[in-house]
């Protein structure tokens, strides 16, 4: 194929070029030349170019150019065709030093134009007969300097952008993939007039009003009118004026308008259309339903013909309130209470809108009644005012106490009066009314009345100074008051219980005490009714205590109540002793001895006791001990115990004679007293002293002490196995007794009264004795407390030897 061929000879006009360097360029091709270029070769004296027609046999052009001759133009080529051109670069010889070839097309033919319009004031229409090969072509409409092209692919061709009623000369090329033909023949077409452009309005709802601008080179225009759904006859008016007016025309109607400018000579311009409808006619049978809960107002009409939407309008004075809709009914914004508004509506479409309704007056349900003001005129009656309501033809008060009761009142007025309780909280809330209805609910006040008075209180003394005030709980008290009054003292208890503790209240005193109840809300109840109470008699003060004996007591006080019975306590470990008294003494009696005591008095009467006076210590002197009990140690010292007396710190024991007096005072409950005298008769005390000084004087049974130890006791030999004691007797009248006391046997020896020796007459020799010498008498065994001596008896062969002294015994007494 030519396309194969083609394809070939540039593969190899690219193979001689690539190893010659040398090559060449097309820049321009028409139907019937091609244009083309190639550098400068060395050693070139001349160039020969040749084009040969691929697809028509025997058709070439050969062409020689010398060596400063690089660009050439072939000419008289065959358009449409396709030619293999070879260039050669030749030297002087005639040699061929270099070759290129390239393939390339030549255009279509020229075109021819049939004819050239205008419809539109902005474009022509060109008409021609197609050429073969031509893949496209090209469109010029020159006017003057300027022109505008457009290429198109077949016939007809439009070009815009055109100017309005201008002559254009206008020509045609055909195109291919070699390049474009050149130029046709012109042909000359003259742009129509301009369209005029439209303003269009509807001033009322049966016209259009059309208006335009002066069209340049127009003679007069014509505009139609005609309904856009076809319906009724089409109006065409003719004029050279820029405006009109059609009437009679049916409201909110979509009408098409087109008009156009003509020439001098008639010839129709470009024209223009506009579709424009007639504003609505304004809307009928306006209805108003009000919905006094939500102060809402409903608006509904008849639908007009042609509206697109509507505006309802609610004025009140100076308020206007506006709802749009696009449907036959419309809920307005939210209306003031007790108002009274005059709703009209509007229809609107794109052409403008229809006139208002007649207005449809409305009045609002009245505003909730302010100023409220609530009180007690006087106890048990409230009553509630309030400022009238604009547009509030009577008024309706509710009043809910808080157990769940509810009355009401109707007037005109502006006030109403209501019975009331004591301690209650009522609710009060007021309504107006008109034939629109009820208004909302304002402020619901509360109005607590004042609480009730504690009854029937009860007082109960807890001491002459201090009453505890009781009583049930009242409706609507929060805290209660408890006023003492007396003399122009006043005291006062608060606290939120049901009790009350009036303390430094004064003693014997008549009190008027009131309990009055409060409430957060109200206050205090100031009517509360007081009751006579008296206080307990003041404590008595004990003045003086005396003794009038062992174990009796006086007490004296001062007495400050004449009706007052006086109780004197002593109290202590040993227990309560009591004396009763309506003056300002009594005695107690059998008190204990060695016992502490607490005394107090008190005063009853018949509004109470009053508390106990100060106390006052007592102290009963100590009791005696009931045993007392003497022991010899020696023959100069005694032992003294006794058993402990209640109350005794201390005691002072004394023994006296006319020979002398032993004493001795101590903590304990013995002690030993020296200096006794050996056989004297003694007399026996005892003071038990208390820790704070009182003394009670015992006296107790006569004491005897033991008789006197003989002195000079001495040991004799006798015989060859016997032993003689000899002492000097203190008093020929007592009888002694002697005892040796020795590891080989134990002696014992009694004389005869009067005698001072005793006789042993068989006693081992080689032994120590322990020898004691004691007087005996009737009361019991001889005294222990004589002295012991030691004597050693020797042996002299069988017989006693020497008795030899050996001093004291250190030993205890046998």
């Amino acid at each position: 194929s030519l396309v194969f061929i083609g394809l070939l000879l540039y593969c190899l006009e690219t193979i001689f070029s690539a190893n010659t360097g040398f090559s060449m360029s097309i820049y321009n091709v028409t139907s019937r030349s091609i244009s083309l270029r190639w550098p400068k070769f060395s050693g070139a004296s001349s160039y020969r170019v040749t084009a040969t027609a691929v697809n028509i046999v025997g058709h070439s052009l050969l062409v020689h150019f010398s060596d400063v001759t690089l660009k050439a133009t072939l000419t008289s080529l065959i358009p449409n065709t396709i030619y293999a051109v070879q260039a050669e670069a030749i030297d002087k010889n005639g040699i061929i030093l270099a070759e290129t070839q390239i393939m390339q097309s030549t255009a279509p033919d020229i075109p021819v134009i049939d004819q050239a319009y205008s419809k539109l004031s902005n474009s022509i229409t060109v008409e021609w007969r197609a050429v073969p090969g031509a893949t496209g072509y090209l469109l010029t409409a020159q006017d003057g300097d300027s022109f505008i092209e457009t290429v198109v692919k077949s016939s007809p061709g439009t070009m815009t952008g055109l100017k309005p009623a201008t002559l254009y000369r206008i020509t045609i090329r055909s195109i291919n993939s070699g390049g474009k033909s050149q130029p046709s023949p012109f042909t000359k077409a003259k742009t129509v007039l301009a369209a005029p452009i439209l303003s269009v309005s509807s001033p009322s709802c049966d016209s259009i009003a059309v208006s335009w601008k002066a069209v340049s080179m127009a003679a007069g225009f014509s505009v139609s009118l005609m309904r856009s759904d076809g319906l009724g006859r089409m109006l065409k008016e003719n004029t050279t004026n820029t405006s009109l007016t059609f009437t009679n025309l049916d409201p909110g109607t979509l009408y098409t308008i087109k008009a156009y400018a003509w020439t001098a000579n008639g010839m129709p311009g470009d024209d223009f259309t506009y579709n424009q409808r007639t504003s609505p006619n304004a809307p009928v049978d306006v209805k108003v339903a009000f919905n006094s809960g939500a102060l809402r107002a409903v608006v509904s009409w008849m639908p007009t013909e042609g509206a697109l939407t509507y505006s309802v309008t609610a004025s009140s004075g100076l308020l206007k309130l506006k709802c749009n809709t696009s449907s036959a009914s419309c809920i307005m914004p939210p209306l003031q209470c007790s108002s009274e508004y005059y709703v009209s509506v509007t229809a609107y479409n794109d052409a403008g809108a229809s006139k208002p309704t007649d207005a449809v007056s409305l009045t609002t349900i009245p505003c909730a009644p302010v100023n409220i003001s609530i009180e007690e005129d006087e106890p048990g009656h409230l009553l509630v005012s309030w400022s009238s309501v604009s547009f509030g033809h009577y008024y309706v008060v509710f009043v809910k106490s808080d157990d769940g009761l509810e009355v009401h009142c109707n007037t005109s007025y502006t006030q109403c009066h209501f019975h009331s309780d004591c301690g209650f909280t009522y609710f009060i809330s007021i309504f107006a009314y008109n034939k629109a209805g009820q208004s909302p609910l304002g402020d619901v006040f509360n109005y607590t009345t004042a609480p009730c008075c504690p009854s029937d209180f009860r007082t109960v003394f807890v001491s002459s100074d201090t009453v505890r005030v009781t009583w049930a709980p009242v409706r609507g008290a929060d805290l209660y008051e408890t006023r003492a009054a007396a003399w122009g003292a006043v005291l006062l208890c608060n606290d939120t219980a049901t009790a009350c503790t009036l303390s430094a209240l004064q003693c014997n005193t008549p009190y008027n005490i009131t309990v009055y109840s409060f409430s957060e809300a109200r206050g205090s109840n100031t009517s509360c009714a007081p009751k006579y109470v008296a206080t307990a008699p003041c404590s008595p003060e004990i003045k003086n205590i005396s003794k009038e004996g062992l174990s009796v007591i006086n007490v004296q006080w001062q007495s400050n109540n004449e009706e007052a019975t006086y109780v004197v306590t002593a109290r202590g470990e040993a227990g309560f002793w009591h004396c009763t008294s309506t003056g300002h003494s009594c005695t107690l009696t059998d008190l204990p001895c060695g016992s502490a005591f607490s005394v107090t008095a008190i005063a009853r009467s018949p509004a109470g006791q009053s508390l106990p006076s100060y106390s006052v210590p007592l102290e009963t002197a100590p009791c005696c001990p009931n045993d007392l009990i003497l022991t010899p140690v020696t023959q100069s010292i005694t032992n003294i115990s006794w058993s402990v007396g209640m109350g005794a710190q201390t005691y002072v024991t004394t023994l006296e004679s006319p020979k002398g007096q032993a004493k001795c005072h101590t903590l304990q409950n013995y002690c030993l007293l020296g200096c006794i005298t050996c056989s004297t008769n003694y007399t026996v005390s005892l003071k038990a002293i208390s820790e704070t000084g009182l003394t009670s004087t015992c006296t107790y049974q006569g004491y005897s002490s033991s008789a006197c130890c003989p002195s000079g006791v001495k040991l004799y030999r006798l015989s060859s196995n016997g032993i003689r004691v000899f002492w000097r007797a203190s008093d020929d009248k007592i009888n002694y007794n002697t005892d040796l006391r020795g590891s080989k046997g134990n002696f014992t020896c009694t004389p005869s009264t009067g005698l001072s020796h005793c006789d042993i007459t068989e006693i081992p020799c080689g032994d120590v004795y322990t020898v004691v010498v004691a007087p005996v008498t009737d009361k019991g065994p001889k005294p222990t407390s004589c002295p012991k001596k030691i004597y050693s008896v020797t042996c002299s062969g069988s017989s006693v030897g020497m008795v030899i002294y050996r001093g004291k015994s250190n030993a205890e007494h046998i």
